[in-house]
């Protein structure tokens, strides 16, 4: 979707090969080549299709969700090979003509699922044998998509166009303006809580289970998006309703690799699913493996992960989220080890399978501990801190009432226990919004810890503006849509 222009009566084979690969078999589902729109939309089989299209298309931009969760925070840092593109991001010198302020690849996303929820209904009412239960689940797993690729746009631009209809027309060039962000969680919110009860519960198989979206994920994301708007009392009671399913357990301390490799574990609640065997390949692996040269471990995280940085993590730590290989040579090794021991690395067809593991189990809880001490029920978050540090063989924590003393202990906890998981960034953002911007400085720190020296005082003091925080509109799709307004923060 280019340039936020919507013209299309498009071929929906041409849609479906922009995906460039599976992510299961049961995810391989393709219509016949060359069928045009009027004859592509007879069965629940061709629903199926299009819906594995989201899904593929979201799993493909594993390498982006990484990037945007980490690359402005303070657990990377960049190697000799990084791309300029990315380089520029961490050093805080972006603009509208930087590739990754590109949002296509979400509103392609979005597409998908509009698709889905726009003609499965009319296509039941031609195959007889599609039932209400069926056509119900599958337009609950397009509502989640669709929420979920809104929730990244919002967190990485802030407001963005609210399109929730399919492109299919060619008698009129429609333009969308963008919708304020918080309107946009709004809907999504709105949409989720209402296609919450028909999510499927039950799959064929482990790797549906943990990839598809199930109540449990729905109840992750609602949470997510809660504790982003800072309403706490929603984030405790979706994480609640994870909690009480019994299908989801904290992994022990000596298993806790195995949410990685090989992955879709206990703790795992929404994962997108790569299987190399079948030609489903992560971008991960190829940024964080040793001769990229592309990310590497930052200072911050080798002296949280590193015993010779003073390090205590035996769980998580060196061997586990880093590995050393010489002398300050470390790389991240969650996407890239198939043994918690910072030698055995994935070799063959397991190279670039790891999932990108959206939501687990130790995600939640510190959701739900955030929000319990934002409401002062200190008690009850410090339960959920210490168990999360008790399966990580960390001592407890003794901490003040105070909602600053556990802010800080839980955005620590989540880095040790979520490190480069695509989460640092958005955690930062969020702790820095809150109580209107109290905390603003503390986030303008971590942003220009990777800017040259000389160009520090005039960005920090260029970031007290919030809008400095999320990326601009590239310049392409202001060019193709008349009704875009530039982020105001990058208009020079």
């Amino acid at each position: 979707m280019k340039g936020m222009k919507m013209k299309v009566k498009y071929i929906v084979l041409a849609i479906l090969l922009a995906v460039q690969y599976s992510c299961s078999e049961w995810m391989e589902l393709l219509p016949p080549g060359g069928l045009i729109r009027e004859e592509f939309w007879k069965t629940k089989e061709d629903v199926n299709a299009v819906l594995m299209g989201a899904y593929e298309s979201f799993a493909s931009m594993d390498g982006t969700l990484f990037q945007f969760g980490e690359m402005r925070a303070d657990m990377l840092t960049d190697d000799i090979n990084l791309g300029g593109t990315q380089r520029n991001i961490m050093e805080g010198n972006i603009y509208p003509e930087n590739g990754m302020s590109n949002w296509s690849g979400f509103y392609r996303i979005i597409n998908y699922t509009n698709e889905v929820i726009k003609n499965a209904p009319l296509v039941q009412e031609i195959d007889d044998t599609y039932t209400d239960y069926q056509l119900k689940s599958v337009m609950s797993e397009a509502y989640f998509l669709r929420s979920l690729a809104y929730f990244y746009l919002v967190r990485i631009f802030k407001d963005v166009p609210l399109v929730l209809e399919p492109t299919e027309s060619d008698d009129s060039e429609v333009y969308f303006p963008k919708t304020d962000g918080d309107m946009v969680l709004d809907s999504m919110i709105l949409d989720l809580e209402q296609n919450r009860q028909f999510a499927p519960t039950e799959y064929n198989t482990l790797e549906e289970y943990r990839g598809r979206a199930t109540k449990a994920a729905y109840d992750a994301l609602i949470a997510d998006i809660a504790l982003w708007k800072f309403d706490y009392e929603k984030v405790i009671k979706h994480v609640e309703y994870i909690e009480a399913n019994e299908e989801y357990e904290i992994m022990p301390n000596d298993l806790w690799f195995d949410i990685f490799y090989p992955g879709n574990s206990l703790e795992g609640i929404f994962e997108f699913q790569f299987d190399m065997a079948n030609g489903q390949q992560n971008s991960v692996y190829g940024m964080t493996q040793r001769l990229s040269y592309s990310y590497d471990p930052s200072q911050k995280a080798l002296q949280m992960f590193a015993p010779e940085y003073g390090a205590a993590e035996l769980i998580r730590g060196q061997n586990s989220s880093i590995a050393k290989y010489g002398e300050d040579d470390f790389i991240v090794w969650k996407y890239v080890g198939r043994e918690p021991d910072g030698i055995s690395v994935r070799t063959g067809i397991e190279q670039t399978s790891a999932n990108w593991i959206v939501y687990r189990l130790a995600d939640v809880l510190l959701m739900k501990a955030e929000a319990l001490s934002q409401l002062e029920r200190y008690t009850e978050a410090l339960n959920i801190l210490n168990e999360i540090r008790e399966r990580a063989d960390v001592p407890p924590l003794t901490l003040p009432n105070s909602k600053i003393a556990f802010e800080d202990a839980i955005m620590e906890e989540r880095a040790l226990e979520l490190a480069f998981e695509g989460k640092r960034w958005f955690d930062l953002l969020r702790m820095g919004r809150r109580n209107n911007f109290a905390r603003k400085a503390d986030l303008i720190e971590v942003i220009i810890q990777n800017v040259p020296s000389t160009q520090k005082r005039i960005l920090a003091t260029k970031l007290t503006n919030p809008l400095g925080w999320y990326m601009p509109i590239q310049e392409s799709e202001l060019e193709h849509n008349p009704a875009l307004v530039q982020n105001p923060y990058y208009k020079f």
